[in-house]
């Protein structure tokens, strides 16, 4: 799971179904608020946000069903694997994401969790709209085309 870049970023989760079943309209980087039982798992890995979303509540927004694996080395200072994590944004990006979500069919996704390069866990939050199962044929129309066009490309030289 801990895949390295360049950068000092460290991929910690990555939400691929996101892109083929949402349309992502913008992205946006937001901290985690975690327990230290949390942090010392996520570096473990095998932390998954492939079912979870974020909503907005009482002016802050909140990441939902999200799973972080207890730390076994925690005992009973241990957390909840699903439970609800706030996200720290600013006030001015909590309103934005908050109106985006309020209107018809937008919903906020969670795309990557990762560590940056000071070492802060952070998610990448899309701002996205279901896609219709019309929509999702004609991305994967795309995309094998793409693969069929690459292919031939290296074929010619």
């Amino acid at each position: 799971m801990g895949k390295k870049k360049d950068d000092g970023i460290k991929m910690i989760a990555d939400n691929r179904k996101a892109r083929y079943a949402y349309a992502i309209d913008g992205t946006l980087e937001a901290g985690i608020v975690l327990t230290g039982s949390e942090v010392k798992s996520l570096r473990g890995g095998k932390t998954t946000i492939a079912e979870s979303y974020a909503h907005a509540k009482d002016g802050e927004i909140f990441l939902v069903n999200a799973y972080i694996p207890e730390y076994n080395e925690a005992s009973r200072f241990n957390h909840e694997p699903k439970r609800t994590r706030k996200l720290l944004l600013h006030k001015r990006e909590v309103a934005k994401l908050a109106a985006a979500a309020q209107r018809e069919g937008m919903t906020l996704i969670p795309l990557k969790m990762y560590f940056n390069a000071k070492g802060r866990a952070k998610l990448e939050l899309g701002i996205a709209k279901g896609k219709k199962l019309h929509d999702k044929r004609e991305t994967e129309k795309q995309r094998d085309w793409q693969r069929d066009k690459a292919r031939l490309m290296r074929q010619k030289g």
